[in-house]
């Protein structure tokens, strides 16, 4: 009963770390919402400006939006036009050595739209990552002051863009990343995808990141990083981090602990993404980032023993001590407030005590893995 003792305490302790983190980015942490571009309201420039002064201003503010593509056949025909009726001057997709129809659409849809512009990827170089290096190439094809990297299954709405550099202005960023509302469809990845927002807002409380100047206080989601020029090039660009696998992290700590204005916030209404088509995706994406997310493999079955601890085994232990209804009660409300605040439906707070079954596979198979294969690419440890 004494180690039954210890274990309810740690239990507890772990969760309402958590909370209070979540609690206060209930309040903190900014979400995206939709608005018209500012001529749309009638607002105009209320200090005159020389014609020097607007051209060079229009060059820094001039938007570039770049997405890697490599086999997405089947989700750019749904989100590309989304992005291409945005405002953004350019839109430019590389085709990263596709086999699968990628190409064929990206040629007929290029001709129609004048702000697209698609580039054939050049083979893949030893050291690199297949999306870093995607993402070098199209940095370097851009020609906006505002570099705005987005993935291929990531969905923009009306809007979406006026919104993104509003929420850049306000905060006078130089790096802006958000996560988008997670779609879900099987079983697997209602269990498993919203695991990503509940890291997020129960481990990286906002003041942190907007008060505090320690990298640990940063983060980054490839799925929409927006840079400025200047500031993409201070950190280095992904050539500074072409063999990470968690790379949009580690460039957003970097641009923190370099001294970089950094704004964070997540996509509520305006940006969503369905990041896996089948359970197998699920798998294989969350396993080849799952040890370096949390630092190395025996770190990785500590956080698993943790999980389950807190999130599965109350449903058992509280046939043993009625207190372990406190800590499942703290499981499930984690789950509920995370979900409200993501836009998702609070009521899939009945599927927190599976999530240890989904992250026990995850991790068993990135255990077991000495590298990983990801868009038919396969990469060593």
């Amino acid at each position: 009963m004494a180690a039954l003792e210890v274990l309810f305490f740690i239990a507890l302790v772990f969760l309402g770390v958590q909370m209070l983190t979540l609690i206060g980015n209930l309040f903190t942490f900014p979400v995206l919402s939709g608005s018209p571009p500012a001529e749309d309201m009638g607002l105009k420039p209320l200090v005159a400006v020389s014609d020097r002064q607007k051209e060079n201003d229009a060059v820094k503010e001039r938007v570039s939006i770049l997405i890697p593509a490599r086999n997405e056949i089947e989700n750019l025909p749904g989100t590309l036009p989304r992005v291409l009726s945005q405002s953004a001057v350019e839109v430019i997709v590389l085709d990263d050595e596709s086999t699968d129809g990628t190409t064929e659409y990206l040629e007929k849809l290029s001709p129609l739209h004048s702000n697209l512009k698609v580039i054939r990827g050049e083979p893949l170089p030893k050291g690199w990552s297949g999306k870093n290096w995607a993402c070098h190439q199209l940095s370097q094809a851009a020609t906006g002051g505002i570099l705005i990297f987005t993935d291929a299954d990531v969905f923009w709405e009306k809007g979406t863009l006026e919104s993104l550099l509003e929420f850049r202005s306000n905060n006078n960023a130089e790096f802006v990343s958000v996560w988008p509302r997670q779609l879900t469809c099987s079983w697997l990845e209602v269990v498993t995808i919203p695991i990503i927002d509940m890291i997020l807002l129960g481990s990286l409380p906002y003041w942190g990141v907007k008060y505090l100047p320690f990298a640990q206080f940063s983060a980054g989601n490839g799925q929409l990083m927006l840079w400025t020029r200047e500031a993409y090039k201070k950190i280095g660009g992904h050539e500074k981090f072409k063999s990470e696998v968690l790379e949009d992290v580690r460039m957003g700590q970097y641009a923190k602990r370099i001294g970089l204005r950094i704004a964070l916030a997540l996509g509520g209404e305006v940006i969503s993404t369905r990041m896996y088509r089948n359970d197998a995706d699920v798998m294989k994406g969350f396993s080849k980032n799952i040890v370096a997310a949390s630092g190395n493999k025996p770190l990785l079955v500590f956080a698993l023993l943790l999980n389950t601890l807190a999130h599965t085994a109350p449903l058992f232990l509280i046939a043993v001590d009625k207190r372990w209804v406190w800590v499942l009660g703290l499981s499930l409300l984690q789950r509920a407030l995370t979900c409200l605040k993501t836009k998702r439906d609070w009521r899939e707070f009945i599927y927190q005590p599976f999530m240890s079954y989904a992250i026990w596979r995850i991790g068993l198979r990135a255990l077991r893995q000495k590298g990983y294969s990801w868009k038919e690419r396969s990469y060593e440890a």
